[in-house]
Parts: structure tokens; C-alpha cells; sequence
């Protein structure tokens, strides 16, 4: 899974990044700070299983705070977009190659509007505008794509279709999906200009899903246009303060504090007069809510992308897998997937040869189709290949 940042010139986007990934990456108020992709690994979160069953777990990857699992993500952070980027302008057209595999966006804008669409300083900015020259710019880009491979699809049907588009990491079912959103045939394919933008547009909602991270929300221009996005978009919009959660992350680190990321406080262990009162400021920015970041990246895996955690295992008693590591991976899986489709994501052998599952919690074999829910620890029997 990856996650990309996105969003025009001089938001935050690359100190978003930073504070997600504790990854010192180049940050400065000017334009196009970024020019090749930064990438990194931050973290989501969910709830271990671990308290629950009284032992303590052993991740093999990520760790577990907490009874709180931290769960690695892959994530980049990409070259500022400005209007026109489809056709070139700015770092446009590697932007937009940049994100081509990402599975969701976190698109950091500038909530105090003190900043035009090209990252400019300007006064009085609708950050509502920054949301949809985005989308449009994307669209654009995916009608270019499909209009470019259309001479090889014209005429077909979706398997000729699926094959053109799989740059854009489209599947089978998204194309299938946008179609019927869009109103079009997959039959035949013989759309019109309009038809192919409408596709476009639905595709790109579907494939690349947007979280709006309403960056310099602790600016007090910012509090009324916060309020007016989530007034026309809801939940997609985070209030973030990404300066914030990066100076607690490094202070963190440094151990002048003790800090959860995503917490709405943290305890001053060891810090000088001066760094009191910025903690002190920093405090009040986060209360109530914690600084967005981390709300942000649990959003985009969990609301925006459908995701939710299973535990699979090899000892469904002990909890653990053959060399004794208790819960040692935790999975991000669609709701929905089903026993047999967690076979295939932890070995394809297990999948071909599935007996059944069982539950950890209930001791009771399922079969292939049962459907998991969130949190489940699961064990699969497979015969001898």
C-alpha cells in the first residue's frame, strides 16, 4: 500500500512528510522545495489484541505502544502541483508519474489562504480552490492517458481496457465500477469526449481517493475556511498543524518529552526555559484533537481506503507463529476479505491448498467465504502441497 502527499507548492507538504516519517527531508518557504520524491514509511494505527488475551505481543515489523500497534505504511511525498500540471507546467508531468501507485492522497493545503495556487504569499486564498484545481488536474491526466491508448481500445471491450490503463494501477473491478458510475459501456467502446472525461473523473475517484489535510490550521485565518471545507467536503477534511507535530516528534526523539503520535498531549521530561514555552504553544495548538497528522494517515488506510486489521497466526492457542513471535504481523485487509483471501495474502500455498480457518477467539473453524471483521486472529490449515 502507498500513500501519496500531494497538493500545489509551499502548503507544508514536505514538512507533513517529515512529521510522518520522523525523515529530515529538505523544507523551505519557496517553491518547488521538492523536485524528486521523497519516500518513507510512516504509520497507522489500530488496537492490538494483545491485552486482551494477557500477553504481550512481538511485531516483526512496526511495534505495538501501548496496546496500540503502529502498523507501517509505505508513503511519498512528491513534487508540488500547479494548474496546468497535466499539460507540463511546473513539475507536472513528473508529479503526476510520481503517484501513479499510490492507492490513496493526503492532500495538504494551506488553511489560512495566505498562499495562491503556485505557492505564491497572497492574502485572503479560498483553500477550497487549492481542492479542486487537484481533482481537475488529475482528471485531466487520466482522460489524457485513456485518450492516448484510445486508437488500441477503440472498438473493444474492458479486457483491451484494463490492459491500457494498468499504469494508472486500475483493476478489473475499478474500471468495471467507473464505468457504471460514469454510464458507459464496457462492450463496446465507442464514448464520446464527454463520455471518456466522466469515466476519467470516476475512475480517478475511485483509484486515487483524496484526504484533505487543512494544513496552518493554528493560524487564525484558518479556523473559518476549516469550517467551510468540512461544511462542503465532511469528513475528508483534517485540521492539520504539521509544524506542530514535527517539532513534537523531534522533541520526542530527543527525550525532552514523551509523546504518542496522534495524542492530544504529551509530558515534559526534560526541556529549558525556552523550549517550555514553545512546548506550552504547541500544547494548545494540539488539545482536543492532537496536531491532524497521524488523523490524517488513519483516515486515508481506515475511512478513505476501507481497510481494517487481522492478525493471522499459526498457533491460534498461543497466539504466535513458529518461532514463537506472538502476533507477529498485523494485516490491513478490505472489509469484507474472506478467510481464503487472507490465505493468498500471507502465502499463496495456504490459498491453494485451504482446508479452513480458525478463529482464535471463538476456537471454530470457518470456511473459505466467512468474512473477517476487524481485529480477528485467524489461523489457516492447508493439506501438504
Amino acid at each position: 500500500m502507498l500513500l501519496g502527499v500531494v497538493g500545489a507548492p509551499n502548503k507544508g507538504k514536505s514538512t507533513f512528510f517529515s512529521a510522518a516519517t520522523a525523515m529530515e527531508v529538505a523544507i523551505a518557504n519557496y517553491p518547488f522545495t521538492t523536485i524528486n520524491p521523497n519516500k518513507g514509511v510512516t504509520y497507522a494505527r489500530a488496537k492490538c489484541p494483545d491485552k486482551e488475551f494477557g500477553t504481550k505481543c512481538t511485531p516483526r515489523v512496526g511495534k505495538c505502544i501501548g496496546g496500540t500497534r503502529l502498523v507501517p505504511i509505505n508513503i511519498v511525498d512528491v513534487a508540488g502541483l500547479v494548474p496546468g500540471a497535466h499539460l507540463g507546467k511546473g513539475m507536472g508531468n513528473q508529479f503526476l508519474d510520481d503517484l501513479r501507485q499510490a492507492n490513496a492522497l493526503i492532500q495538504v493545503i494551506d488553511a489560512s489562504g495566505q498562499t495562491d495556487l503556485e505557492g505564491n504569499p497572497a492574502q485572503g486564498c479560498d483553500p477550497m480552490k487549492e481542492v479542486e484545481f487537484l481533482e481537475q488536474e488529475i482528471d485531466f491526466w487520466f482522460e489524457g492517458v485513456i485518450k492516448r491508448n484510445w486508437q488500441k481500445v477503440k472498438g473493444k471491450g474492458l479486457e483491451e481496457l484494463v490492459v491500457a490503463l494498468s499504469g494508472l494501477n486500475a483493476g478489473k473491478a475499478d474500471i468495471e465500477k467507473a464505468a457504471a458510475q460514469a454510464q458507459v459501456s464496457l462492450e463496446k467502446l465507442e464514448w464520446n469526449d464527454d463520455e471518456i472525461f466522466e469515466f476519467a473523473t470516476q475512475l480517478r475517484r475511485i483509484t486515487k481517493p483524496i484526504i484533505v489535510a487543512a494544513n496552518k490550521a493554528d493560524l487564525p485565518s484558518a479556523e473559518k475556511n476549516i469550517a467551510e471545507l468540512k461544511g462542503k467536503l465532511g469528513k475528508r477534511v483534517v485540521a492539520c498543524s504539521a509544524i506542530a507535530e514535527l517539532a513534537l516528534r523531534k522533541a520526542a526523539n530527543a527525550g525532552a518529552i514523551e509523546y504518542f503520535p496522534g495524542d492530544s498531549a504529551f509530558k515534559v521530561i526534560a526541556a529549558d526555559e525556552k523550549q517550555r514555552q514553545g512546548l506550552d504553544k504547541i500544547s494548545r495548538i494540539i488539545q482536543g484533537g492532537g496536531s491532524g497528522v497521524q488523523t490524517a494517515v488513519d483516515q486515508a488506510v481506515f475511512d478513505v481506503l476501507g481497510l481494517m486489521p487481522v492478525y493471522p497466526v499459526e498457533d491460534e492457542k498461543k497466539l504466535c507463529d513458529n518461532f514463537g513471535r506472538v502476533l507477529p504481523d498485523a494485516l490491513f485487509v478490505k472489509k469484507g476479505t474472506t478467510a481464503l483471501e487472507l490465505a493468498a495474502l500471507v502465502h499463496t500455498d495456504l490459498a491453494k491448498h485451504f482446508i479452513c480457518a480458525i478463529n482464535a477467539r471463538t476456537h471454530m473453524k470457518v470456511g473459505k467465504e466467512h468474512a473477517l471483521a476487524s481485529g480477528d486472529i485467524i489461523r489457516i490449515v492447508a493439506g501438504k502441497a
